[in-house]
């Protein structure tokens, strides 16, 4: 019997391929593959396998015309036209479970670096300033953490927090009951009332795009530090500003962004605003992607791929 074909178009983890021929599928790996170059040959293949080179969409996957799974190598799926996947049987893989550790620390660090001023302190060192009564900071402990989104990446950073002697409520529309031993279930209005940290863990959809505008952070009721390591959609670049500059918002830590990748970032409006804005501390997107992470979102990806059926079949 003919083997499945899988087409992976992007940078996996060799782990991924090695498993992938185990579970009975023949890949075919092409990280520097073009979409124009996948349109031609996508007919052949049962599977593809991506992280973000290009949007997996309906023209994709009608060419696909054997297409019987996409593997996103990655935790969201909002480069996935997941309702046209759904309307023709197409199954959607993720690993949210091998960048999740990942996350959670990368916005304890941006946490930690946003409360005591660490890129500012060691900016003016360089230029020959000493200031300690301008670089002091705050203490964690004490704190009220209120985290948007409970799933894999909100967990992550709850547990994350434990050591820290912090309270910390969680929201999360989709889930009731899901208090445990590192975060207390908690309504909206008690985030906006409590928080003195507000972090962001939810996936990119129509409903929360843009969620995050002036209105939404108007009702916080104490100057909050702000994390976003979820999809930079979700929040309003230029309203944030304006809530930094009257007090609203203490200083915000950004690995993700409305826009991303120059040249079209330079080209935002907003940019240059952000860029000179002491308050903002930004990294390009890499806080689920770590040295480790790079292997495990594949392994994970991998043991999801062994449980379909489509693999099986071939062998």
């Amino acid at each position: 019997m003919t083997k499945p074909k899988i087409l992976i178009i992007d940078d996996l983890h060799p782990i991924f391929k090695e498993h992938a021929i185990a579970a009975g599928y023949e890949v075919d790996d092409c990280p520097l593959i073009t979409r124009a170059e996948t349109m031609a040959v996508i007919a052949n293949y049962e599977g593809i396998a991506v992280r973000t080179k290009f949007r997996i969409d309906q023209e994709l996957m009608t060419a696909g015309t054997k297409l019987k799974f996409v593997a996103r190598a990655g935790a969201g799926l909002d480069n996935i036209d997941v309702d046209f996947a759904a309307a023709r049987g197409i199954e959607l893989l993720n690993a949210p479970e091998g960048n999740r550790d990942a996350v959670g620390e990368h916005a304890v660090g941006m946490l930690l670096s946003l409360m005591n001023n660490f890129q500012r302190a060691d900016a003016e060192i360089r230029k020959g300033i000493w200031n300690r009564e301008g670089s002091r900071g705050y203490e964690l402990k004490g704190k009220t953490v209120g985290i948007i989104g409970y799933g894999f990446m909100g967990q992550s950073f709850a547990k994350k927090l434990a050591g820290f002697e912090v309270k910390v409520l969680a929201y999360d529309k989709y889930k009731i009951g899901f208090s445990d031993a590192f975060a207390q279930e908690a309504s909206m209005e008690e985030i906006v009332k409590h928080s003195d940290v507000l972090s962001f863990h939810i996936p990119l959809t129509s409903e929360t795009r843009q969620m995050v505008d002036a209105e939404y952070l108007y009702h916080f009721k104490k100057p909050i530090f702000l994390l976003n390591t979820a999809r930079g959609e979700i929040l309003n670049t230029q309203a944030l500003l304006q809530a930094i500059k009257e007090g609203k918002v203490l200083s915000a830590g950004l690995d993700v962004l409305e826009v991303e990748k120059f040249p079209a970032l330079g080209e935002q409006a907003w940019y240059k605003d952000l860029i000179h804005c002491n308050q903002v501390l930004l990294t390009p997107h890499v806080g689920g992607w770590t040295f480790d992470s790079y292997r495990k979102i594949s392994e994970v990806l991998a043991q999801k791929l062994a449980a379909l059926p489509v693999g099986k079949q071939g062998s």
